[in-house]
């Protein structure tokens, strides 16, 4: 098994891939605005098994929960040490949309996922579709509900991002990706 980084190691590359990657390619049009305001939360858990993360699931709801929206609007759960297999990642989804519930959160906060070999069903793997949803590793993005209504709100066509970052990521290809992380 490979090393596992150290949680400012973590941090960076996911900062680095949402800053060149979903801001820089544009595919979240709403991830900008809070980037740029600092009210992104970054959490590495160091979690080895499901169910440690699952408590650091249940904690960063709870803050994000109780948060005021202009200090964390959203958070990156980071989790490097679980759920590295893609297929064990997609069935622990089932689990955090069961806490959202579990903690009546359901309306208020949604999780997104993120991880490094996300396949979309029906897809080779190394379909560059596929990047839409690749970061450099595990992760639970969780999303304030509002916020979401609020920038489909200022955004009209929010149907057309999909096939706009298909598209995208169509042109840049594989080898486009992968240059956007080599280091300088």
């Amino acid at each position: 098994m490979d090393a596992l980084p150290t949680p400012d190691e973590a941090i960076d590359a996911t900062r680095c891939w949402l800053e060149r990657a979903v801001i820089g390619l544009n595919l979240c049009p709403f991830a900008k605005a809070v980037h740029k305001k600092g009210q992104v939360r970054y959490v590495v858990s160091e979690a080895t098994q499901p169910l440690q993360l699952h408590a650091d699931l249940v904690r960063e709801l709870e803050t994000l929960r109780d948060a005021d929206p202009e200090a964390i609007d959203t958070t990156l759960l980071i989790h490097p040490g679980v759920l590295a297999d893609f297929m064990d990642f997609n069935e622990f989804l089932e689990v955090a949309d069961d806490t959202v519930a579990d903690l009546a959160l359901e309306g208020e906060i949604q999780v997104a996922s993120f991880h490094p070999h996300f396949q979309f069903e029906g897809t080779a793997p190394d379909d560059v579709t596929n990047f839409t949803n690749r970061s450099p590793f595990p992760t639970l993005h969780l999303l304030r509900e509002a916020s979401i209504d609020r920038a489909v709100a200022a955004f009209p066509d929010a149907a057309s991002i999909f096939e706009t970052n298909i598209a995208t990521l169509d042109k840049l290809g594989v080898e486009g990706w992968q240059a956007l992380f080599a280091k300088p």
